[in-house]
């Protein structure tokens, strides 16, 4: 079904940037933590490769993709090194960093899901793995780097909502036999402004109703 979707060549290539770019972002984080350089590269390659290695192994697609294509694994580390030597220059166009994420967030949530279906998932099921797939790798990042991970965080702009979105429009568009390269394109596109509109305006998720505690906000 992916490759009626897209081309392989097309995949692989929205894939390696997906991969770049989430690996950019573990690796500023390792930066920002004074990890040394094997630490930079460890949180590089578990951003970019940790959701999808998680769906892999959930639908008993091994080995995982990350194994089987030399491109997957190498790309995190040019991330690892880019950031060691230039972080202070990634750091200054974090904005275009964060545009090119939120592409790789709505990316990544609607191959997910297709995968998952591919491979026997009822719809539920793969637009749960479709979310995995696309925060998956910022999850086990924040946990490594010992922080409470952003998606659990009220405080931190909308992330998983745009993933879900993303992932509810493909099972949709399987469910009505109506997905196609189109109607995926407009999933990815769902996902990416949702989340670029969340970074713009600080949306945020809401906390549990009328709560009330003497215990101050952390930030």
């Amino acid at each position: 079904m992916l490759n009626e979707l897209f081309t392989p060549s097309v995949q692989h290539a929205l894939d390696i940037v997906g991969i770049f770019v989430f690996a950019i972002s573990g690796a500023l984080l390792a930066v920002r933590k004074n990890f040394d350089v094997f630490g930079i590269a460890v949180l590089a390659e578990v951003t970019a490769l940790g959701g999808g290695l998680f769906r892999d192994l959930i639908i008993g697609a091994v080995p995982p993709a990350a194994f089987t294509d030399l491109g997957y694994f190498t790309t995190p580390l040019l991330a690892a090194v880019l950031v060691f030597f230039l972080h202070p220059h990634v750091e200054r166009i974090q904005a275009g960093v964060n545009v090119f994420d939120a592409a790789g967030l709505g990316l990544f949530c609607v191959t997910g899901t297709v995968k998952a279906y591919e491979y026997g998932l009822g719809l539920t099921a793969s637009a749960a793995l479709g979310l995995a797939t696309a925060v998956g790798g910022g999850v086990l990042r924040d946990v490594l780097a010992n922080e409470v991970p952003s998606l659990l965080r009220w405080d931190r702009d909308l992330y998983a909502v745009p993933a879900i979105v993303g992932s509810t429009v493909i099972v949709l568009c399987i469910r009505f036999d109506a997905l196609n390269a189109l109607t995926s394109g407009v999933a990815v596109i769902a996902a990416f402004v949702l989340r670029l509109l969340a970074l713009r305006f600080h949306w945020r998720a809401p906390r549990a109703y009328n709560r009330r505690s003497a215990r101050a906000d952390e930030a």
